[in-house]
């Protein structure tokens, strides 16, 4: 008999399994009599999005049902919306996702529901359900038999925004819908961060726990909101708008190219993230908010400190340990830090030698909210002895007769930077046994001290002199010399003068032992292992050309990443271009245009001539050096590989860098070399005015100006530099000058000049004829009624519009013509 019901039930399951869904079937509905359980899927119809179970982490027994990008790699899983976020099952094959008289709902291995679409049928006038849909553009849709949506999950988003989906505030139910981050990267369910729309003021803000407010976008202004002007450049990709109206209020954004692959979410870091998909490359990040790590609202927890110039933006004080180093590997800071030792608390007390706490000074620092002032606090002194006396007194901090105090821990931490200034000097109080290392020992513990000390300088000094030669030979590697961290730190005099900075990291001058002077770059957010990062170092080491800066070696000790480079004498190309005080430093024109030559001489090579093409990515005047001569150099290149992913950050937490970028970088698609020869194109336009191309308050933007002038006619002289004499400029050149940058910046790659072809251009070589203004600019600055059409145009393929080259030379000419078709 047992046998018998065993087979019935096999049957049962084969004949259920058969003719419901099944493990990547390509049905895109859940119906009344087909639930979903197991490791089923569905599929939306165009097999972009599918929605099932899943396991966020690698050991994790927790199921949850989710929605997720189906078209990519399954080593990217990307989760863009979870139904029981908070009420995870532990066995997905006896949980069931069905429709249940008006809902949708989880069922977990009790047969116990624990999500619901929670539709009340007293208040639905609706037919009740009969299936859920999922859509290609992520939209889980919970219909009814005539076809109208009574329940959707872009009602109900979780962390992430698509496309299509709106981020709204009800008027008259005086609600927002919410995003809010996961815990961590293993864990969906609802972590501290939020991201809503205030619909009074029209803006977005993002909270801590639910009430500490630590960022917002500013009001929007017609086009943009107000505080994030990054969104003005956004609009390549991208189509924005503000519905206000008397029910509601909400942000909506849509794709120009329906294929593009786009998401905004809040991020575990309790950062706004605007990212897009680029086949072979993974996520490209677009835009971050808050644009500092560091700004996140006590991001690190109690007694962690932000730091936003190292590795791991969050450590623990000195003196204190990760609460959860598990969760700290999760990039889940909230735990915060505790003592490694627990405070005395108390007087001195003689006869069991037990020392009070003392207090560790922490230099330039963003000191913690929460503060108590004590008044009639005569000198530092009096303010330490205060914190002191009390027990529960965590730190204090004296400045300008001003004593102020803390209790328990301390948030909202940050270390500054040397260039950001502003900083306070505060007073952390540690254990007595924390300073042993500064207290005199007993006698016989000292005698251990120096003898112990005396026999390892002994072995030290026998090992120097019997393998001097080994040691030598070990600092170098091919080209480049392996130098110890804290010889870098000597030769720079502890990072003390600094060169300049960016997203990759802080320069600093140094001097090494036989005087030669160096610049040290101090590099963020390598994640690269010894090994990698020491092949990518020796590959760029190896590249090596009178316009590139020369790398003369690294250090790399553990989490310390460092690149040294030959020192510049003249700095960057900005310091000098952009400098109004300094009649002395202007450069004449003929000066500017041997630069412009060297820059591009310097690409072509690393385009053309490299065994492996490289591309800079990152080409603006701050990245290009001037020796004693003024020979140009460009500096950081390679380095886009060393940074990975990272890189899409270090472009778009810089204001400065975005106006070189050009528009594959924000349409979504592969970035070749000619992202560079468009980044060189606007270099071009600044090397000609002597200023930045936006920003300065003029009435025109600066590129438009001259590429009109250059395809139209007009005075091309009116465009130079007012600090030039302009006898001295041959308008021939700033002529060449011009339309080769008009030609760098053309809209669709594939009608860009190589940097081969530049060069020949400014060499006199070959002539370029007058090209169009390019109209992703004037979509830009003027918001054109063709924005629509362009970035359908540049979201298709380009093989339509080809340059062509027309050999023109006879005899001993060496001078050819290109021109194009200009579509």
């Amino acid at each position: 008999m047992k046998n018998s019901i065993s087979v019935f039930v096999l049957l049962c399951f084969f004949f259920c399994s058969q003719h419901g869904l099944s493990h990547g079937a390509a049905a895109n509905a859940i119906s009344a009599n087909q639930p979903l359980f197991g490791d089923q899927t569905i599929v939306s119809a165009g097999g972009i999005f599918a929605l099932g179970f899943f396991r966020p982490g690698k050991d994790s027994n927790k199921n949850y049902i989710g929605i997720w990008y189906h078209n990519l790699p399954a080593a990217n899983q990307t989760v863009v919306w979870v139904a029981n976020r908070d009420n995870p099952i532990s066995d997905r094959y006896s949980s069931q996702l069905r429709i249940l008289n008006n809902n949708l709902a989880l069922f977990n291995e009790s047969q116990t529901p624990i999500w619901s679409t929670n539709i009340s049928s007293s208040s639905s006038t609706s037919s009740p359900p009969i299936e859920a849909t999922l859509g290609d553009d992520g939209n889980l849709v919970l219909k009814d038999v005539s076809n109208s949506t009574i329940w959707q999950s872009f009602d109900y988003p979780t962390h992430t925004l698509l496309p299509g989906a709106k981020l709204s505030y009800n008027k008259r139910t005086q609600t927002p819908q919410i995003l809010i981050s996961w815990k961590n990267s293993e864990d969906p369910s609802a972590g501290l961060f939020s991201l809503e729309l205030d619909g009074i003021n029209n803006q977005y803000f993002m909270r801590r726990n639910g009430s500490e407010q630590y960022w917002t976008s500013g009001p929007w202004n017609g086009q943009y909101f107000s505080l994030v002007p990054e969104m003005k450049i956004l609009c390549y990709p991208f189509n924005f708008s503000y519905v206000n109206n008397e029910n509601e209020s909400y942000f909506l954004y849509y794709m120009y190219n329906a294929t593009t692959i786009s998401r905004r979410y809040i991020d575990v870091t309790g950062q706004l993230k605007v990212v897009t998909w680029v086949d072979g490359a993974g996520w490209n990040l677009i835009m971050t908010q808050p644009t500092s790590q560091c700004e996140v609202y006590a991001i690190c927890g109690g007694n962690g400190v932000c730091n936003q110039i190292t590795q791991n933006f969050c450590n623990c004080l000195e003196g204190f340990h990760p609460k959860s180093q598990d969760d700290w590997d999760l990039n889940e800071f909230s735990g915060g830090c505790v003592r490694n030792i627990d405070l005395k608390c108390g007087n001195i007390n003689n006869n069991n030698n037990k020392r009070q706490d003392g207090f560790k000074l922490f230099t330039n620092m963003r000191l913690p909210g929460n503060s108590k002032s004590v008044p009639d606090q005569r000198d530092i002194k009096t303010c330490a002895s205060c914190c002191l006396n009390d027990c529960s007194c965590s730190a204090y901090s004296y400045d300008n007769n001003l004593c102020l105090v803390w209790n328990a821990e301390l948030w909202n931490l940050k270390q500054l930077a040397p260039n950001e200034g502003n900083g306070n000097s505060i007073y952390i109080r540690l254990s007595a046994d924390e300073f042993e290392e500064f207290a005199s020992g007993s006698p016989e513990k000292t005698i251990g001290v120096v003898i112990g000390s005396v026999g390892a300088l002994i072995v030290l000094g026998i090992v120097i002199l019997l393998i001097p030669r080994r040691k030598k030979r070990s600092n170098v590697e091919g080209f480049l010399v392996s130098f110890m961290y804290r010889d870098l730190q000597q030769a720079t005099k502890n990072f003390s003068e600094k060169l300049g900075g960016g997203g990759f990291g802080s320069v600093f001058k140094g001097k090494l032992p036989d005087s030669t002077l160096i610049a040290v770059k101090r590099l963020d957010s390598i994640r690269q292992g010894e090994k990698q990062f020491r092949t990518e170092v020796s590959t760029i080491g190896n590249v090596q050309h009178v316009n590139l800066v020369r790398l003369r070696g690294f250090c790399s000790q553990g989490n310390k990443k460092l690149l040294v480079y030959e020192y510049m004498q003249n700095g960057s190309l900005d310091s000098i271009l952009f400098c109004q005080n300094d009649s002395k430093s202007i450069l004449d024109w003929k000066t500017r245009y041997q630069i412009a030559i060297g820059i591009a001489r310097g690409l072509a090579y690393l385009h053309e001539k490299c065994r492996d093409c490289i591309v800079h990515c990152d080409i603006k005047p701050e990245n290009i050096l001037l020796d004693s001569g003024f020979c140009p150099k460009v500096a950081d290149f390679g380095l886009a590989k060393l940074m990975g992913r990272d890189f899409s950050r270090v472009l778009t937490s810089m204001r400065g860098t975005i106006g070189y970028l050009a528009p594959e970088w924000i349409s979504g698609v592969a970035i070749t070399a000619k992202a560079d020869v468009y980044s060189y194109g606007m270099l071009l336009f600044e090397l000609i005015s002597g200023r930045r191309n936006s920003g300065d308050g003029r009435m025109k933007y600066f590129p438009i100006w001259a590429a009109s002038l250059a395809v139209e006619g007009g005075d091309i002289m009116s465009l130079l530099d007012a600090r030039l004499d302009r006898e001295s400029a041959e308008p021939e050149e700033v002529m060449r000058v011009c339309r080769v940058a008009c030609w760098c910046i053309q809209d669709w790659e594939g009608h860009r000049p190589t940097m081969g072809q530049v060069v020949q251009v400014l060499e006199g070589v070959i002539d370029v004829e007058q090209y169009q203004v390019p109209r992703a600019l004037q979509v830009i600055f003027y918001q054109d009624d063709e924005s629509l059409v362009f970035f359908e145009e540049l979201s298709s393929s380009s093989s339509n519009k080809t340059t062509q080259a027309q050999d023109t030379s006879s005899g001993h000419s060496h001078t050819k013509s290109i021109s194009w078709s200009k579509g």
